[in-house]
């Protein structure tokens, strides 16, 4: 799974964790022995967040690029899954994880957490050292 401290990474040069987003993404991809899993609630908070960095730096053209590949992504793409139609029936079970982590996970982290489980993903591409609490996933990108 592929969360959004890594996506907003490689979304912008001007990040922090750019070079470290593009090695460690081309590391993954040359690996076979991963898939790359994108969910939507990571994308629409990657969206949020490039947004709003764009709109503060003037670089609402960045947005629009990542918009448009992010639309195409959405919707053609079978590494793509879909969590936010059963929040509803996860939300007690996202309330709980962050409870058991003292609320270092939000809640979009918990229901990501809990959706690698349920679909039996034990690794995440993030630089959210927050997930390095849940037990059945390994942190790439520490």
């Amino acid at each position: 799974m592929v969360d959004t401290s890594v996506l907003v990474a490689l979304a912008s040069s001007r990040d922090s964790q750019h070079a470290k987003a593009i090695s460690l993404l081309q590391a993954i991809e040359a690996d076979d022995k991963f898939d790359l899993i994108y969910a939507d609630c990571v994308l629409i908070e990657t969206l949020t967040v490039v947004a709003r960095r764009a709109e503060e730096q003037k670089r609402i053209a960045d947005f629009e690029a990542l918009s448009n590949q992010a639309l195409v992504q959405a919707s053609t793409s079978d590494q793509f899954i879909w969590l936010l139609p059963n929040v509803r029936n996860k939300f007690n079970d996202c309330v709980n994880l962050m409870r058991q982590t003292s609320g270092r996970l939000n809640f979009n982290d918990a229901l990501i957490a809990l959706a690698c489980k349920e679909f039996d993903i034990s690794h995440i591409l993030s630089f959210d050292s927050d997930f390095d609490q849940i037990s059945w996933l390994t942190r790439l990108g520490n």
